[in-house]
């Protein structure tokens, strides 16, 4: 059976079909979003990697439909989550990133304009062709944060560790922080 989420058809035939999408993918299936966490984890030393991250579980629903009664106007309604493996920019540890989309999208083509419907988005269509699969790991990489950092103090070794305890690491601006404490 053909995975409906590498299809290819229409926005019109997507939403005309009325198709529910339930999605349980492994990040290895998804190569955008897959290469910016191993870049992300690029960082780590080899032996601190987690070595199953590409097997990090997609999951939610695309549920395609029309926004307007004429079925002019193709939507589809997006929740995604995962949680995949980052480095905290605190820390410089891996660790558990949850991220999660949920947004009502108009399906619509290069510069069309609608009026009327501020509570969804526009996801403009650059080709006739959509492939969900290219909803959802779009929304994930927007979901991702700019700086990824643990949200819980305890797990940061950065923030849980006492000053005194924390390991000397140099700083790039601690030669010029010395120079102006002595030119003080």
């Amino acid at each position: 059976m053909a995975n409906p989420l590498r299809d290819r058809r229409t926005a019109a035939n997507w939403a005309a079909a009325g198709q529910v999408i339930e999605i349980a993918e492994k990040l290895s299936g998804f190569q955008q979003l897959a290469s910016i966490v191993e870049a992300d984890l690029a960082a780590l030393d080899s032996a601190k990697t987690p070595g199953h991250w590409r097997d990090s579980l997609i999951t939610g629903s695309l549920e395609f439909g029309f926004a307007d009664a004429r079925g002019k106007l193709p939507q589809v309604r997006c929740s995604v989550a995962a949680t995949l493996y980052a480095v905290c920019q605190r820390c410089l540890g891996p660790f558990e990133l949850a991220v999660e989309s949920e947004v009502d999208l108009l399906l619509l083509g290069l510069e069309e304009v609608v009026e009327g419907y501020e509570d969804h988005e526009v996801w403009e269509l650059e080709e006739s062709m959509l492939r969900p699969l290219d909803i959802v790991e779009e929304l994930l990489i927007m979901a991702l944060p700019f700086s990824a950092m643990h949200v819980d103090v305890a797990s940061c070794t950065a923030l849980s560790v006492e000053p005194d305890e924390r390991e000397e690491k140099t700083t790039p601006f601690a030669a010029l922080r010395e120079q102006m404490t002595q030119d003080q």
